[in-house]
């Protein structure tokens, strides 16, 4: 007799806003890492007014695993053709896992859903986590990849959605 093949993790996507109670120990946890990389104190909620990342011009996201958030991410309208990623986080007991190029995957697919037709992001230059996921996933960057990111600053990326981007069913 063989044993039960193992009930694969259950991970649902939760469509929310950056108020919601649930996305908090995310972004506290994210406010933590920036403030101890980049040496300075740093503030997420004042960064952008909450409602930027709501419908129909942005989107916030939860990937949930059995109810409890274990990454995120959001984007808010850049311009009328691009939308601009932010917050795309992994709880750090969940990193290894896949599970911000999950967040990365919907958030594509919802923001074709809703017109966009580029992607537009920046991310630190002390993050080469965040950096290689967005290689990886096929963006382009937007600044010599030979320079010193330290020189650079902010490093921006973008990427094409084609039309009609999307799953018929997008799970994370």
């Amino acid at each position: 007799m063989t044993a039960p093949a193992p009930h694969p993790t259950e991970l649902t996507v939760h469509h929310t806003t950056v108020t919601d109670p649930l996305a908090r120990p995310l972004l506290t946890e994210l406010t933590y890492e920036y403030s101890t990389r980049y040496e300075k104190p740093v503030d997420l909620d004042r960064e952008y007014p909450p409602e930027e990342f709501d419908p129909p011009g942005g989107a916030f996201l939860l990937l949930l695993e059995h109810g409890r958030p274990v990454a995120g991410g959001a984007y808010r309208r850049y311009d009328a053709a691009t939308a601009e990623l932010k917050r795309i986080w992994t709880d750090s007991a969940h990193r290894r896992r896949g599970l911000a190029r999950r967040v990365l995957r919907v958030l594509e697919q919802d923001a074709a859903r809703r017109g966009y037709t580029r992607l537009y992001l920046t991310t630190g230059p002390r993050q080469p986590e965040a950096k290689g996921l967005y290689l990886a996933a096929g963006y382009r960057p937007l600044f010599d990849l030979t320079a010193d990111p330290e020189s650079i600053g902010p490093l921006p990326f973008e990427k094409d959605l084609p039309a009609g981007h999307h799953l018929e069913n997008p799970t994370p």
